[in-house]
C-alpha cells in the first residue's frame, strides 16, 4: 500500500499519542531502574510489568512512525458528492429487518465502530465504496449475510 488515506483529525490524534508516548519513556526507563534496584528479577513483578509496559509502548511507537510517513491526509471539510468515498457519512436500511444504521467511512487507523465509523478497508466498507444512494449491497459478515440499501450520503466533514 503506498499511502493511507487518513483525516486531518485523525493524524493530529497519533501524532498527539505519539508525542504522550514518547513523554513516558523516562518514567518507564525509571520504572524498571527502581524495579531492578529491588533484587531478585526473576520473581519481580513490578520489573515486568515495567518491562511489558515499555515493549508497548516501544511498539506502538515504532508503528505509529512506520505509518506517518505513508497517510494521505485528507480535510474532511472539502468532500462533497453523490458516492460513497473516503470521509461520506452514509445511512442505511437492512433490507431483510428494517433496521437503520449510520457509518462514516474512514481509515484503518481512525476507524472506531463503536463511534460510528468504520474503515474503507473493512468488508462493509469495500462494499459501501463508489455506491450511490438507493443501491443495495449485499455483504458476508460474522453471523451470514446482510444486504443493506443506501439511504442517504453525506459529508460532515470535521464534524465527525
Amino acid at each position: 500500500m503506498t499511502s493511507i488515506p487518513i483525516s486531518i483529525q485523525g493524524y493530529r490524534k497519533l501524532e498527539e499519542e505519539l508525542a504522550r508516548l514518547k513523554s513516558e519513556r523516562p518514567a518507564i526507563i525509571q520504572a524498571i531502574k527502581e524495579a531492578r534496584e529491588e533484587g531478585d528479577l526473576r520473581e519481580n513483578a513490578g520489573y515486568d510489568a515495567a518491562r511489558e509496559r515499555q515493549g508497548m509502548a516501544e511498539a506502538r511507537i515504532k508503528y505509529i512512525e512506520s505509518r506517518l510517513a505513508l497517510y494521505q491526509v485528507i480535510d474532511l471539510d472539502k468532500l462533497s458528492g453523490d458516492k460513497v468515498i473516503f470521509g461520506a457519512t452514509v445511512e442505511v436500511e437492512d433490507v431483510d429487518s428494517g433496521e437503520s444504521k449510520t457509518f462514516t467511512i474512514l481509515g484503518p487507523d481512525e476507524a472506531d465502530p463503536g463511534c460510528g465509523s468504520i474503515s474503507f478497508m473493512s468488508p462493509v466498507g469495500q462494499a459501501l465504496l463508489g455506491k450511490e444512494e438507493g443501491d443495495e449491497v449485499t455483504i458476508t459478515i460474522p453471523r451470514g449475510t446482510v444486504t443493506y440499501e443506501i439511504i442517504s450520503i453525506t459529508f460532515q466533514g470535521s464534524k465527525t
